[in-house]
């Protein structure tokens, strides 16, 4: 988003912005948020990244910054795989799923890493998922986050056509049944112990969801079993948070 819309001397935006590196972007944060403090002032700072450089390369940045407290709001946008560079898998990449590094014949074969949890366990105020599906839960999310004081999380999923191949006019369907499904809950986390369900999940079958992405193509009944396995198991363990806050 930000390389396309602001090409120098046509920005279009109209707010102080810094292109960092993909693993650094917490550090970089971390450092604005600091000087503001320093001088006494009051602006927002905003992080907004790539599943890739969440989950993975900007791991070490984003865990010192959030044990540090410093206030600002991270923004994961997740399309499930470093989609920018090549469809290339990430560790946000689902269980089974074809990426130009984990082709058909050999598929991704770990789940995705559990990023709210982690996040969470790091005891900040404010962690939440949202999904492109769900505007009002996500602007809800958005406010709150916005009106907090130290270190917020919002991992955002929003499919991609090409690396998920599907069609354009499929992504807010297919964001819709990922909740309807399961496969991603909406939910809040609060000072890492506070978990709570956003919007309804009814439990519907994996394989319907499954099934209309062609990265998932490969797959025969088995596999979209164990997905659906893997899929209830996890429920299971947040239900668990949800009621008990553990």
């Amino acid at each position: 988003m930000e390389v396309f819309s602001t090409p120098y001397p046509e920005t279009a935006w109209k707010v102080p912005w810094i292109h960092s590196l993909f693993e650094n972007a917490a550090a970089v944060a971390s450092g604005i948020e600091a000087s503001l403090k320093k001088q006494g002032r009051s602006e927002k700072v905003v992080i907004m990244a790539g599943d890739g450089a969440t989950f993975d390369i900007g791991m070490i940045s984003i865990s010192g910054a959030f044990e540090r407290g410093h206030d600002f709001t991270y923004v994961c946008y997740d399309n499930e795989a470093y989609m920018n560079t090549g469809i290339q898998r990430s560790s946000a990449t689902p269980w089974g799923a074809w990426t130009t590094t984990t082709p058909s014949s050999h598929p991704q074969d770990r789940p995705k890493k559990d990023m709210l949890a982690i996040m969470a366990a790091h005891r900040i105020p404010y962690a939440a998922t949202a999904s492109v599906a769900y505007p009002v839960d996500l602007l809800h999310k958005v406010e709150k986050a916005r009106h907090l004081q130290g270190t917020r999380f919002l991992h955002i999923l929003s499919p991609c056509p090409p690396g998920w191949k599907t069609n354009d006019e499929e992504s807010i369907e297919l964001a819709r049944m990922a909740v309807k499904a399961r496969v991603f809950p909406l939910l809040e986390v609060e000072n890492g112990e506070k978990w709570r369900f956003t919007e309804e999940h009814p439990g519907d079958p994996v394989e319907p969801y499954i099934r209309r992405q062609g990265r998932f193509r490969h797959l025969d009944a088995a596999a979209v079993a164990a997905i659906q396995e893997e899929v209830n198991a996890r429920w299971e363990r947040i239900k668990r948070r949800v009621e008990h806050g553990t």
